[in-house]
């Protein structure tokens, strides 16, 4: 058993740990009310969109206090998780506009798209920031995966919204949870993934597509198609992980 000057270092080496990921969080807020209120300003939203965005950040800012490592390398986050800090932020904007009611008119869809290309722009910055630093770690790979992912379901629901494709199109946003979903039901499909640049090139893809889609000046029709090519790729890529999954997970000596 621990001593209870151990218990006692544990704790303190956990909430120095959140104290440095929530300076870090503190600062951002600053970004987050600011990217909030620009896109309030500019697209003339109501009040209620600024309350959502920073309901939105609040959430996000205790879902990873709550989840931050003690043992992270500092200073604050890290410079990597800042770089996936500095992303979620941009996007915090998209997010907020792909759940509030109403349209976004020729305006909206030009900034969301100024927006979320800055943020698909800098994917893969926090990865080179990380190991050239030496502070990779899985929480930071798992930070920046789930903001891709989010990324996606906001573009998804909002190209939906758009009214040029149609309900299918979420399923670009969707199927990355329902394959997070059936490792409950399938315990092989929890299994860590090797590194794939197929996957990564088809995740990619798909933030490209959904803007293309998303496109003022594109048509319904081109918007459908370059939807539709990416899901079919999504689908392919998961169908493959899948398999490897299976197969690795009956090939595994049962304990």
């Amino acid at each position: 058993m621990q001593s209870v000057d151990q218990q006692r270092g544990n704790r303190t080496h956990a909430t120095g740990g959140r104290g440095r990921a929530l300076a870090d969080l503190t600062a951002g807020l600053a970004l987050a009310v600011g990217v909030v209120a620009a896109t309030w300003r500019l697209l003339g939203l109501p009040a209620s969109y600024v309350a959502l965005g920073l309901g939105m950040y609040g959430a996000f800012a205790v879902v990873l206090l709550w989840s931050f490592p003690p043992g992270a390398p500092g200073p604050g986050m890290g410079p990597a998780n800042r770089v996936t800090l500095g992303r979620a932020l941009l996007a915090l904007p998209v997010f907020a506009l792909s759940v509030h009611p109403g349209g976004l008119g020729t305006e909206g869809l030009w900034w969301v798209i100024v927006l979320s290309t800055l943020v698909l722009l800098l994917d893969g910055v926090d990865g080179r920031v990380a190991r050239g630093t030496g502070s990779e770690s899985t929480f930071g790979a798992r930070f920046d995966m789930e903001l891709d992912a989010a990324l996606l379901m906001a573009l998804s629901l909002l190209t939906w919204r758009s009214g040029k494709v149609g309900p299918w199109v979420l399923l670009i946003g969707l199927l990355r949870y329902a394959f997070v979903a059936a490792g409950w039901a399938w315990p092989a499909l929890r299994a860590e993934l090797p590194p794939s640049l197929r996957r990564k090139a088809v995740c990619v893809a798909q933030g490209v597509v959904l803007l293309v889609a998303l496109g003022p000046i594109i048509p319904v029709w081109a918007a459908g198609v370059a939807a539709g090519g990416g899901l079919v790729a999504l689908i392919y890529s998961f169908a493959v992980d899948v398999r490897w999954a299976l197969r690795e997970g009956a090939a595994a000596p049962s304990a």
